[in-house]
């Protein structure tokens, strides 16, 4: 059964390819986001309902060059599908994945102004140790579960966004969204949860349900979900 919207990270497409992949999805509408580099990043937002409007991109030059970013704006919140840059295996990018945060984080607020925020998307960054399985060989050692992104990560749920997974299920363990190919990482759930649906606090009092649908497979990640109340 198909989502009311459906949010899609590293599509590596350009976005004829894109629109042509998905052109057999009837009765919705398709926006997508590519990377000048072919073959690499780029986000889509597949929608039942037609968004009030669309935008691409922070509109922050060095950001806005990989399809990171689609803000669709629907009635009564912004709806932002982001796909957070890696710090990589070898942590080249950690310093541009600093500014990006702050830049990200701002940009949220920016949008907050004018209605509240639901942002979702691949935030490559386990939050908490109780969000990987291994986290003390990893802590400072890994992309995605370095201090500073920990703190980029802090940053969005100090500043009034709420990890809506966390937030109905504050305690449960085990529960995860990635898992690397190698080893046979899933099937012995070596996990990290970086998938996150993040929402303003004006907007809790309508989360019905926030999910990881780990038994769904395809791909190294799983989907994550965000039900909300029908107005």
């Amino acid at each position: 059964m198909m989502p009311d919207i459906l949010c899609l990270q590293e599509t590596k497409g350009q976005d004829h390819q894109v629109a042509e992949t998905l052109s057999s999805i009837d009765n919705y509408f398709i926006y997508s986001n590519s990377a000048i580099r072919k073959g690499y990043s780029g986000t889509a937002i597949i929608s039942k309902i037609k968004p009030v409007s669309v935008n691409y991109d922070m509109g922050i030059e060095k950001h806005d060059q990989e399809g990171r970013v689609i803000c669709a704006e629907y009635e009564n919140f912004y709806l932002i599908n982001v796909y957070v840059p890696n710090s990589g295996n070898d942590l080249k990018r950690l310093d541009y994945r600093q500014i990006w945060d702050l830049d990200f984080f701002n940009y949220l607020k920016n949008l907050e102004k004018n209605k509240p925020v639901i942002v979702c998307g691949d935030f490559n960054v386990a939050h908490k140790e109780i969000d990987l399985a291994r986290p003390k060989p990893n802590y400072n050692k890994s992309a995605g579960f370095m201090q500073e992104e920990i703190d980029g990560m802090d940053r969005f749920t100090s500043g009034g966004l709420i990890d809506t997974f966390r937030q109905l299920h504050p305690d449960t363990p085990n529960r995860y969204s990635w898992w690397s190919y190698r080893g046979g990482a899933r099937d012995r759930n070596v996990g990290w949860r970086i998938d996150y649906f993040l929402v303003s606090e004006d907007l809790l009092t309508i989360i019905e349900d926030a999910d990881i649908l780990d038994k769904v497979k395809g791909s190294d990640h799983c989907p994550v979900s965000l039900t909300l109340k029908n107005s």
